[in-house]
């Protein structure tokens, strides 16, 4: 195997409890994106047997798939757009979040066809301006007065903007509004079984936003929301669950002068010994990653050295090192450099570096 990641779901169970010290909410486990690159149906499993209650995705694709695997629990989708296989997600029992008069009444009219009152939550936009009801919200209200007989109102929800930057104001502004929306809502005699707000960053912050359920995405997986704005993640007693890890494809000796790959947009400062390690940009590494990240092998940490290509990278061993072509490499977790450090490297975000592994690595539970 040339190159697999490493999923340790005790770390996840870990992580589940630890938060659920923070709050008397109950918990919905966040596994889009293929659980965040970590595995959608593993990571399901793991969640639910560790007290969450509720599963979270955005496609309703994910959202099948777990049921297909014999999932029960309630299951959320919230990013499902016109013309999506509502019949199949009212049949599987799948909740739906609606933000659309529109969308309200089509999902409505696939219930009614199947005599199946569909499970909803209404998102609103409480400032984000991303999904949620905003324009509509009056004419939404009275749609879903009139119709309330067709469908189970569950749940009631909207998103932070800005709640991994706990001291921003604006968290504030989103949480009023949501109390307001919300007494708006109940006014009209439709009450939700579950209201829900936080996200992970929230979660840790905001014990105010709590509301009955919590949403856990990022701080399940063991990584902070934002380290610069809320700490790492031993802060709240986290513990990362991905570790990669790749193999040498070849070492050569290499001199003082000599440029390195694509560009030769990195010259080396002495002589040393190269690494060829075989992932790159079509597995999930950053392109644009600098030498502040790199590989952990025998107890010394070899920084990147040029580009990253599409299916290797190079590495600067050392002019002493030990290492063998055929020898793993830690690309990325346990004592190499962190799955944040790569964050840092390539000027994003550590949820853009564990969503953007590819799915031809394989993963290992």
């Amino acid at each position: 195997m040339r190159a697999f990641v490493q999923v340790d779901l005790a770390a996840i169970a870990e992580n589940i409890a630890a938060i659920a010290k923070r709050t008397d909410s109950t918990i919905l486990a966040v596994v889009k994106a293929d659980a965040y690159g970590h595995g959608l149906v593993p990571v399901a499993i793991t969640a639910v047997e560790s007290g969450a209650s509720w599963l979270g995705t955005a496609l309703l694709e994910e959202a099948i798939t777990l049921r297909e695997a014999g999932i029960e629990v309630p299951v959320i989708a919230w990013l499902t757009p016109p013309g999506e296989d509502f019949e199949r997600a009212l049949k599987l029992n799948i909740d739906l979040s609606v933000s659309s008069i529109s969308l309200f009444k089509e999902i409505l009219e696939v219930g009614k066809h199947l005599g199946i009152k569909p499970r909803l939550h209404f998102e609103v936009d409480t400032g984000m301006r991303r999904g949620g009801v905003l324009d509509e919200w009056s004419e939404f209200l009275a749609f879903a007065q009139a119709e309330k007989a067709n469908y189970s109102l569950i749940g009631f929800w909207s998103h932070f903007a800005r709640a991994d930057e706990p001291l921003r104001s604006f968290n504030q502004v989103q949480e009023d509004e949501f109390s307001s929306k919300l007494a708006e809502l109940t006014a009209t005699g439709l009450t939700p079984e579950i209201i829900h707000l936080s996200n992970s960053a929230a979660t840790l912050s905001r014990p105010s936003a709590h509301h009955s359920m919590v949403r856990l995405g990022i701080a399940m997986y063991g990584l902070s929301p934002d380290v610069d704005q809320m700490g790492g993640a031993e802060k709240f007693n986290l513990r990362p669950a991905m570790t990669i890890r790749a193999k040498i494809h070849l070492i050569k000796a290499a001199k003082a002068g000599d440029a390195v790959g694509y560009g030769g947009t990195e010259t080396l400062k002495r002589d040393t010994k190269l690494g060829v390690i075989v992932m790159g940009y079509s597995d999930g590494l950053p392109r644009t990653a600098n030498n502040s990240a790199g590989v952990f092998f025998d107890g010394r940490l070899a920084p990147l050295v040029g580009r990253i290509s599409m299916d290797q990278c190079v590495v600067d061993l050392g002019a002493d090192s030990r290492a063998e072509a055929g020898d793993y490499v830690t690309v990325m977790g346990g004592d190499g450099y962190s799955i944040d450090e790569w964050a840092k490297a390539a000027g994003t975000i550590n949820y853009e570096i564990v969503t953007r592994i590819a799915a031809r690595v394989p993963r290992i539970y």
